[in-house]
C-alpha cells in the first residue's frame, strides 16, 4: 500500500497470513464492516458429541473485528464476549462485525456470530491502530 493511494476497503489489508481454515474467510468487506465465515471441522471438536471449542468461534469473531477496521497495523486491545449457544462440528459460523465508534487510534467493534441465522456469540471488541507493526521496536 503506497502513501498516495488509500487502501481498498473491500479487500483485506490486515491479517493477510491468517489461517482461514482456523479463523474464517472473508465473505464481504466494506468501510467499518466485515462478514467472515468459518466451517467448523472435526479437529475443532472437544468431545464425541461434536461440541466445538469456543476459542475457534472467538478467533472468528476477532478476525471479523480486525477486518472491520482493516488497517495493516490493527491489534486487539480487549474483548467482552458472551457465548449464547453451542456450536457443533460441521456448522458454518458467520461473524458480522461493525465498527460502532472510532476515537483516534481506538476502534470499538460489535460482532455477532450465528449459525443458520441463530446467534451463538456476541461481543464488543476494542482494537487499536498502531503506527508500525506491534512486534517492531
Amino acid at each position: 500500500m503506497s502513501a498516495s493511494s488509500p487502501p481498498d476497503p473491500t479487500a483485506p489489508n490486515t491479517h493477510l497470513a491468517i489461517d482461514r481454515a482456523l479463523c474464517g474467510a472473508p465473505v464481504e468487506l466494506g468501510p467499518g464492516r466485515a462478514t467472515v465465515a468459518l466451517l467448523c471441522t472435526p479437529a475443532m471438536g472437544v468431545d464425541a458429541e461434536g461440541l466445538v471449542h469456543g476459542g475457534f468461534v472467538f478467533g472468528l469473531a476477532d478476525h471479523a473485528a480486525m477486518l472491520a477496521v482493516n488497517h495493516p497495523h490493527v491489534v486487539l486491545g480487549s474483548a467482552d464476549t458472551r457465548f449464547v449457544a453451542p456450536v457443533r462440528v460441521g456448522a458454518r459460523v458467520v461473524a458480522e462485525a461493525r465498527r460502532v465508534a472510532e476515537k483516534g487510534r481506538k476502534h470499538t467493534i460489535e460482532v455477532q456470530c450465528a449459525v443458520d441465522g441463530a446467534l451463538v456469540m456476541t461481543g464488543t471488541f476494542t482494537a487499536f491502530v498502531l503506527d508500525h507493526h506491534v512486534l517492531q521496536g
